[in-house]
């Protein structure tokens, strides 16, 4: 427990994560709330039903760059401000909209959409030290499994039990709400004791080298193969005809994720994240052999479930640390888009393959997919191995405040 005794013994990081529980609730519930709504209350089928999502996913993916770029340029609170205010006019409007309405209007709130994922593990990069974060983002990312574990269950609650129309205005009343606490706790984004020639600008073409390309690369690969395996595993199940059982073997594999994330930020030697994706893919591809029983799949879950908290914890610190402080926002907006693009991609994916031959095959693909994204960039993190692990060792000629950060 040491190591986290110290991370929340620093100041404003308790208060930090409390926040972020809470604040991404809502937030994990807005994909399966916008279907059922658009099942249930517009009639339309799971396909329109997927294309509003995507539609939501897209704006985010390109939006969470943009807004960290804004946080880096003007500073938090008009952001929160900004994304707060579009979030309330969709949410409240978004039930009275047509579905021809509602598609573009998804995409713009997805562009604008409140960036708590990546303001709060900027936010960490800030308050904790280099050698301390890896438990701080342990913590970040068990937080974020049990954001998930309780967001979309407490959406199916209430849409069953009301309505799905009640559900959208519930939803977008929590993120408003998410939004102005928030704002009103204004976690900083620079940590005071960095050098002096990390808060001036750098050109992107500087700081966004071939590692961290690499790490957001298997940032990606991890979370598609999460988005796959969370498919992979209803489409076993119902294959066997326990479906009902899908709620208990997702509760198994999010609590060995949970115990693997505490783990990860317990250990004194840090684990690089192409490693972790790679032994999370090589875990997933046999799940499917495991049986079709729901406790035989929860047990053949286990060792990759283990490794999800601390896959995404790894990924993040990596990029806090390979990020100057003066850029870490567009570079965390990064980081989000490539964990949005990946589960985005996991699910469809998986579902293909299951769809044209087996369920177990969702397992083999996705895996098969995260196990090639590693090894493609195996040899530039080794061409690039003694590239200065923290954003300290930046060049010292960065350029002032008044560059421009790079090509659009």
């Amino acid at each position: 427990m040491k190591p986290y005794r110290q991370a929340l013994a620093l100041p404003g990081l308790r208060t930090l994560l409390l926040v972020s529980v809470l604040a991404r609730v809502p937030l994990t519930a807005t994909g399966v709330t916008v279907t059922f709504y658009v099942v249930l209350d517009l009639g339309r089928g799971y396909g329109a039903a997927g294309l509003v999502g995507a539609a939501m996913t897209i704006g985010m993916a390109l939006g969470g760059p943009l807004l960290g770029r804004l946080v880096d340029r003007r500073g938090l609170r008009p952001v929160l401000a900004l994304t707060t205010v579009a979030e309330g006019i969709f949410w409240s409007t978004a039930p009275a909209l047509p579905y021809p309405l509602l598609l573009p209007a998804s995409f713009v709130a997805g562009l604008l959409a409140l960036p708590i994922f990546s303001v709060i593990r900027q936010s960490i990069a800030a308050l904790v030290p280099p050698e301390q974060r890896r438990p701080a983002y342990a913590l970040d990312s068990m937080s974020t499994e049990l954001s998930f574990m309780v967001g979309p269950a407490l959406a199916v609650a209430l849409a069953t039990a009301g309505s799905a129309r009640v559900t959208l205005y519930a939803v977008g009343a929590g993120i408003v709400a998410a939004g102005i606490a928030l704002w009103r706790l204004n976690p900083p984004t620079r940590g005071t004791d960095e050098p002096a020639r990390e808060q001036r600008r750098v050109p992107r073409r500087e700081w966004l080298t071939a590692r961290l390309v690499a790490v957001l690369a298997v940032s990606l690969a991890g979370t598609l193969v999460l988005g796959g395996t969370d498919v992979a595993v209803v489409a076993v199940l119902r294959a066997a005809g326990e479906v009902g059982w899908t709620g208990a073997v997702l509760a198994a594999w999010a609590v060995a994720s949970l115990g693997g994330g505490f783990a990860y930020g317990a250990v004194s030697r840090s684990v690089s994240p192409l490693a972790l994706t790679a032994v999370l893919s090589l875990c997933t591809i046999p799940i499917g052999l495991g049986g079709a029983h729901w406790w035989l799949l929860s047990l053949a879950l286990i060792p990759a479930g283990i490794l999800c908290a601390p896959t995404l914890a790894a990924t993040a610190d990596a990029v806090s640390r390979l990020a100057p402080a003066s850029v870490r926002g567009e570079a965390m907006g990064l980081h989000g888009s490539a964990v949005t693009v990946g589960l985005a991609l996991g699910a469809p994916l998986s579902g293909a393959v299951i769809d044209s031959s087996t369920p177990a095959w969702g397992f083999v693909v996705t895996g098969a997919i995260g196990l090639l994204v590693a090894a493609a960039v195996l040899p530039t993190v080794l061409r690039h191995g003694r590239e200065p692990a923290t954003a300290q060792a930046a060049p010292t000629t960065a350029a002032p405040t008044t560059a421009p950060v790079g090509p659009s």
